[in-house]
């Protein structure tokens, strides 16, 4: 497989090097902001699990042309290259003082916007994956309990599942719009979407923690009674649908082509690849031919006994099941 053959694949990665974007995920943010109009008026904004900080680029190119005082502050707990007017921080978002160090650099008051395009390595076990990505989404909810000001937003990642309604109704419980949105530049094959959460306003008497921002007086009863699994938000598409498509491959000579892309096809580096991807190192052996492979006596899985119990965090028994397949022996 040549350089060239993602160039094919991905119309929006090979748009993403013409145009200077560390990577394709900003048309995904600028085609929510179309949509939603997220970054009219944000004078302070968080981009939690920031790198390699393809939306950092999208907060400053956009909110730099109306505001130049504006404050970005990106988050990631691996380092990223910088960025000219925002601001890195490297820590750990289910950590206090990494919000009280959000906020410091605020001058002591609270963002008008955060935003979180993290998600997990993924596993291929899906429900694991569904699993991990809201638990994700809910740490980066409950650091933004303590960032975001009453009445901001707040826009993250999460996969489509079976479960996702219980996580829309504990995003309801602290919002007061909640849409689930599909960007364009996101493949229609993928379970990606993103939560866009308009109107922050807790319940009343909610003090912020980083053990669990669900503990609340009322959410018990919340959880037992029937519409709290049943929690249904708006669907939008965002971005031109006579656009871009994102599942086609197209062909390296583009005839035609309107926008930053020549006709004749040229082709570019991308434009900032991770500094310190959790990947580095395995990488590195299997360049070496040093890489461990799969074993049949390593894909012998070990059953762990797990109660068979539901909680309010979603997890049920097809996600204990794979638990006891991604745990393997030595």
């Amino acid at each position: 497989m040549g350089k060239t053959s993602k160039d094919k694949r991905d119309i929006y990665y090979r748009l993403a090097k013409a145009e200077g974007w560390r990577a394709r995920s900003a048309f995904k943010l600028m085609q929510i902001d179309d949509e939603f109009k997220i970054l009219s008026g944000v004078t302070k904004a968080v981009d939690l699990c920031a790198a390699p900080g393809s939306w950092s680029q999208v907060l400053s190119r956009r909110l730099f042309e109306n505001d130049q005082n504006a404050r970005i502050v990106a988050v990631d707990l691996q380092p990223m290259s910088p960025l000219p007017g925002v601001i890195q921080l490297q820590g750990d978002i289910t950590q206090l003082e990494t919000a009280e160090k959000i906020i410091s650099h605020f001058d002591g008051e609270n963002a008008d916007l955060v935003i979180c395009d993290g998600a997990p390595d993924v596993t291929g076990l899906h429900s694991l994956d569904e699993y991990m990505q809201s638990q994700l989404v809910l740490a980066a909810l409950n650091i933004t309990t303590h960032v975001l000001k009453r009445e901001g937003n707040f826009v993250a990642k999460i996969f489509r599942a079976r479960n996702i309604t219980l996580l829309y109704a504990q995003l309801k419980m602290f919002f007061r719009d909640v849409f689930c949105a599909k960007p364009k530049s996101s493949r229609q094959s993928s379970c990606e979407a993103f939560v866009v959460c308009l109107g922050y306003n807790p319940p009343t008497d909610y003090v912020p923690s980083m053990w669990n921002p669900l503990r609340l007086p009322t959410y018990e009863d919340l959880e037992k009674s029937t519409p709290i699994n049943q929690r249904i938000v708006p669907f939008v598409a965002c971005g031109d649908l006579h656009g871009w498509d994102s599942d086609r491959c197209y062909p390296l000579d583009i005839d035609d082509l309107l926008g930053p892309l020549p006709e004749k096809y040229i082709y570019r580096e991308p434009v900032q690849p991770p500094t310190e991807p959790a990947y580095k190192h395995a990488v590195e052996l299997r360049r070496k031919g040093a890489l461990a492979k799969a074993t049949n006596y390593l894909a012998q899985t070990i059953k762990h006994h797990v109660p068979k119990i539901q909680s309010e965090t979603g997890i049920d028994d097809e996600v204990i099941e794979g638990f006891e397949n991604f745990f393997i022996s030595d």
